[in-house]
């Protein structure tokens, strides 16, 4: 068999398989999905809103500039959410919910974008808040400006605090492509489903996982490698995952967690002010202001007190 020969029997392998789609994987076709490149895109105008400056001369006229950017941002994202709202109701992982179609896609994307736009003075409160956290927390940051310019933390919970809000506004897809978009130019996997206070700091970042259920506090301090995961993935009657379950730890307010540490379970509470050394496995929850170390039985959790009578991390 020649290659063209070859060619042609591929070709006729392939296509019942295609055909086949709609009975074993119902779902739209990939080609009416939100367009990649056009939704990270849309990230990149909206990080430029939050931090002007950041790719592009100083505007001299700031309401000029924001009025073009968000005009710009909004046609993309009525556009990219328009295709995306019928994943809520044809998506395999909606397969035995009932769900009511939108009756008028484009009305339906208006409104979202409406609501999300009204969100982005509050993610740029946070956002001021996250900068002053990486400056104040490593003593090799010798100003906002490097912060800013540098820092991977900060790309990951910009691009967070972004797509958090479509999240809660119900939006499929689209706040998952810009994740793990996020996520590849990082090694930061943050699930736009997880809550994040207001003061977060990720240190280096390389390696950090945060699941969709986390629920992470006020003046967080996460170091490299650190995971936020579930413990186990309880199944359906059709032996698919349960979804909408709580599944990842709560970390209070606080809390620091140092280099590559595991946290897993939705029942696990890292009580406020607690400190996690590094290289710790933890699948308890800890009273608040404890130290958490690791030890040849597993780990040991003392209490502040105790450790400053003792020996630190």
């Amino acid at each position: 068999m020649n290659t063209i020969e070859q060619i042609q029997k591929t070709v006729a392998d392939l296509v019942p398989l295609y055909s086949q789609a709609e009975a074993d994987l119902p779902d739209r076709p990939l080609w009416e999905h939100p367009e990649i490149d056009t939704v990270i895109e849309s990230l990149r105008i909206l990080s430029d809103i939050l931090f002007p400056g950041k790719y592009m001369p100083e505007p001299s006229d700031f309401r000029r500039f924001f009025i073009q950017q968000l005009e710009n941002v909004v046609e993309i994202l009525q556009q990219e959410i328009a295709k995306a709202l019928p994943i809520r109701w044809k998506g395999a992982a909606d397969l035995h919910e009932n769900r009511t179609p939108i009756d008028n896609l484009d009305r339906a994307s208006t409104e979202i974008v409406n609501q999300f736009l009204a969100t982005i003075p509050t993610i740029r409160t946070m956002l001021i808040e996250d900068v002053k956290a990486a400056y104040n927390g490593d003593p090799a940051a010798l100003s906002y400006a490097e912060v800013k310019l540098a820092y991977p933390g900060l790309v990951a919970i910009t691009s967070h605090r972004i797509a958090h809000e479509l999240y809660l506004l119900n939006v499929p897809l689209i706040p998952r492509i810009m994740s793990e978009h996020t996520h590849s130019l990082t090694g930061i996997d943050i699930h736009p489903g997880a809550t994040i206070g207001k003061g977060f700091f990720i240190d280096h970042g390389t390696g950090v996982v945060i699941g969709e259920t986390s629920h992470i506090g006020n003046n967080v301090k996460l170091y490299q490698g650190v995971t936020l995961g579930a413990k186990s993935f309880p199944l359906d009657e059709h032996g698919r995952p349960i979804k909408h379950i709580q599944r990842h730890p709560t970390v209070e307010d606080n809390v620091i967690v140092y280099a590559n540490s595991t946290i897993l379970g939705g029942d696990t509470v890292i009580g406020k002010g607690t400190v996690v050394a590094g290289n710790v496995f933890l699948m308890q929850s800890t009273p608040p202001g404890s130290l958490v170390t690791r030890a040849d039985g597993g780990v040991v959790v003392r209490t502040r007190e105790t450790s400053e009578r003792g020996a630190g991390i």
